[in-house]
């Protein structure tokens, strides 16, 4: 699939070192290329969870069906 910006996109694996979990919802905010696009997760506050150039088997887009749900933000470098 041919991801654009400002696309919704969920996260298909846990990528714990930028505390996030599969289904967490996305947005692709460039695409360099078709296998390394930039994707920005945010907190419910807008807040910056991650910013990462993924590729594109690590998210997919989002369907009619999905559900959005709502869990704490794991605060990385926190401890």
């Amino acid at each position: 699939m041919n991801f654009c910006e400002l696309d919704a996109v969920v996260l298909s694996h846990d990528l714990p070192s930028s505390g996030l979990c599969a289904g967490d919802l996305g947005a692709v905010v460039h695409v360099h290329s078709d296998d390394a696009i930039e994707v920005e997760f945010v907190t419910a506050a807008g807040a910056t969870q991650a910013l990462l150039t993924l590729h594109a088997a690590d998210f997919r887009a989002m369907r009619d069906n999905d559900l959005i749900a709502v869990r704490p933000a794991v605060r990385i470098g926190a401890g």
